[in-house]
């Protein structure tokens, strides 16, 4: 699947991942409003609205970019209406030819662990029937639990050629409480690292591996350690943009041959028709706002590439 990710990264020139991550605030008044016409102010009304909005902005940018990675979370918060949301989402992705990052974040042991692989990058048996849970091409993981955590979705990785991004340095500010403590000399993120890089060993397909890893954009001295730290993971770089990463900074997540990082915008892209730069799209337009966003980022990022 790494191999998918970096042919489409090359067909599209766009390192970028858009993150599709609604909340009922970022969604326009009008298909709000039609969602809970028809399903009343209940969450299936809720899922609804994230469905049909998501819709929309897949529509007007499944052609920029090579990949999307739906935040679990929120729509979660829908309960099943929204667990459902998430899968037509997944679904929908993939049809119009996109890579799904499933922003899920799983971390456990054993077999709880291998459930929470299953049920998002492999099958499970039913009877005589193997069958796709949620279908994602890449999951999330956390790995404080250490290797027993990690090792049944390198085996369903390798098994469905699917892959993983690691938490290593997330981008947001209290992150470094832990993260950041040192242990013989060396700050815990980098010693993370060191364990990811040893895992991607494991799962390699061609030059990179299936096993990736998560650095915040907020954080780009580190990052560029980080870069060197694991060479055959692709980084997916949070922060971007709303969170304050700046494509300058960015640089040196990206290897000499101008891959290895893919670098994430969610609501600065699935909300810019709330931003005072797209405002004249207006709401009946949210989706042609997103689009501008996207080719924004691009760009931004693209140039910043090549004057690095």
């Amino acid at each position: 699947m790494i191999q998918t990710l970096i042919a489409k990264i090359q067909k599209t020139n766009a390192p970028v991942v858009v993150g599709l991550d609604p909340m009922l605030g970022y969604i326009p008044d009008q298909i709000k409003e039609k969602a809970f016409h028809e399903m009343g102010e209940t969450l299936e009304g809720a899922a609804e609205a994230v469905w049909q909005y998501n819709k929309a902005i897949v529509d007007a940018i499944y052609d920029l970019v090579p990949a999307v990675k739906p935040q679990i979370a929120m729509y979660e918060q829908f309960g099943i209406p929204g667990l459902q949301a998430f899968k037509k989402t997944v679904d929908y992705c993939r049809e119009k030819g996109l890579v799904v990052i499933g922003d899920v974040k799983r971390g456990d042991i054993g077999s709880t662990s291998a459930a929470y692989a299953t049920a998002h990058l492999g099958q499970v048996q039913v009877g005589s029937s193997l069958l796709t849970p949620f279908g994602e091409d890449f999951a999330t993981v956390n790995p404080y639990l250490g290797t027993d955590g990690i090792k049944p979705f390198l085996d369903v990785c390798k098994a469905e050629n699917k892959g993983i991004f690691i938490l290593v340095k997330t981008s947001n500010p209290s992150s470094g409480e832990f993260q950041d403590r040192l242990i013989d000399g060396k700050p815990l993120y980098e010693l993370v690292g060191k364990k990811v890089d040893e895992w991607a060993s494991e799962c390699m397909a061609g030059n990179y591996s299936l096993v990736g890893a998560v650095v915040g954009a907020t954080y780009p001295e580190m990052g560029k350690v980080l870069r060197q730290v694991m060479p055959k993971s692709f980084i997916l770089v949070p922060g971007y943009g709303a969170q304050g990463g700046k494509a300058a900074d960015l640089v040196h997540y990206f290897n000499e041959d101008g891959l290895g990082a893919i670098v994430n915008s969610s609501r600065g892209i699935i909300a810019a028709w709330k931003q005072e730069k797209y405002a004249s799209y207006g709401a009946e337009a949210f989706a042609d706002a997103s689009r501008a966003a996207v080719i924004d980022m691009v760009t931004d990022i693209n140039q910043a590439l090549q004057n690095r």
